[in-house]
């Protein structure tokens, strides 16, 4: 079980609240992502479910008991590092069997859980190598390893990709993702990546300046963005958010359209623009439109084929279902 609820949670260093109250509730099973900007409190706020901070005010309750004030080691839970923190003298399988051994456990439960760790995790050739002979990727899953085999009522990641290169965050993205399918435990998954977020989870929290700002699934969050924050950072590239009298025209403060619902000519169109960077990548290419009024540069996503360079004058016509409104308080007008 991993049923984990915040009632009235606050987090304050001395006269300063990083977290105002809070509620949440995430469900047993959940692959849950606390995503948001740098200093929005995600990472606060998962050390205070580990234990790892204590909380100022409210209560954590997992699996229906209080667990506010019980220590780390006695929550049931199992958190990864963004640093691997593996021990460099010890084999791969000791440094996984460390916390089994720690707490007394039987020699045989040790063997037959460390075996099914390493075939989770792809790790059961490498298990008799030091963590200096792997690399960064088989190293992050040593450490999610050492955490299996607690079998925790539920895992804390806190960037654990973060320091890997691009080719190894997209692999190991995909082994948390399918981890997570084979254990169906509750996860919790800290990044300031929103791509993480949209590709990993089942529910996604935005956070700024220890605020919830909006809790629902990636598409959820992607076609009814609750505000302007929530829609300018849920997505990539990230939607346009126009002001002025484009936005007066359909009865709000601001207008926001995301880059793959614009249409592109050279010939006609609703907006006239010149083009800036056109950033081709092959399937696609995301040009950078200068001139718009309300919103410039304004980005948009055209197929890999489109035949414009920089200085040419196009014309843009945004698909008006796809159109997102927002009130002078940047809040989603329905």
């Amino acid at each position: 079980m991993g049923h984990i609820q915040l009632k009235q949670v606050k987090k304050s260093f001395g006269d300063v609240t990083v977290i105002p109250p809070l509620d949440l509730e995430i469900n047993d099973g959940e692959f849950v992502v606390f995503v948001g900007p740098s200093g929005c409190g995600k990472s606060t706020l998962l050390r205070l479910i580990a234990g790892l901070e204590d909380t100022t005010a409210g209560n954590i309750e997992i699996d229906g008991k209080d667990a506010t004030g019980l220590p780390p080691a006695k929550r049931g839970l199992a958190m990864v590092f963004q640093s691997y923190a593996l021990y460099p003298h010890m084999s791969v399988r000791k440094n996984i069997a460390f916390p089994m051994k720690m707490a007394g456990m039987p020699k045989e439960e040790q063997d037959k859980r460390i075996a099914a760790a390493a075939k989770a995790l792809n790790l059961t050739d490498y298990l008799d190598r030091r963590p200096g002979q792997l690399s960064g990727g088989q190293r992050q899953r040593v450490a999610i390893g050492r955490a299996i085999v607690r079998e925790p009522a539920a895992f804390l990641f806190d960037e654990p990709l973060s320091n890997l290169d691009a080719a190894l965050r997209v692999g190991m993205r995909m082994e948390i993702s399918e981890l997570h399918t084979k254990l169906a435990t509750t996860m919790i998954y800290v990044t300031h990546d929103q791509v993480e977020a949209m590709t990993m989870a089942d529910k996604i929290v935005v956070l700024q300046a220890g605020v919830i700002e909006q809790v629902g699934s990636p598409l959820e969050l992607y076609r009814a963005p609750r505000n302007k924050f929530v829609a300018g950072f849920i997505g990539s590239p990230k939607m346009n958010l126009i002001e002025g009298a484009e936005a007066a025209k359909h009865n709000a403060h601001t207008i926001g359209i995301r880059p793959e619902h614009i249409d592109v000519s050279t010939t006609e169109g609703l907006w006239q623009g010149t083009v800036g960077v056109a950033e081709h990548l092959g399937s696609d290419t995301f040009m950078h439109i200068h001139g718009v009024p309300g919103c410039d540069p304004l980005t948009v996503r055209a197929g890999g084929e489109v035949g414009v360079k920089h200085g040419d004058t196009v014309w843009l016509t945004p698909n008006l279902t796809h159109l997102h409104k927002f009130d002078a308080q940047g809040l989603r007008i329905e």
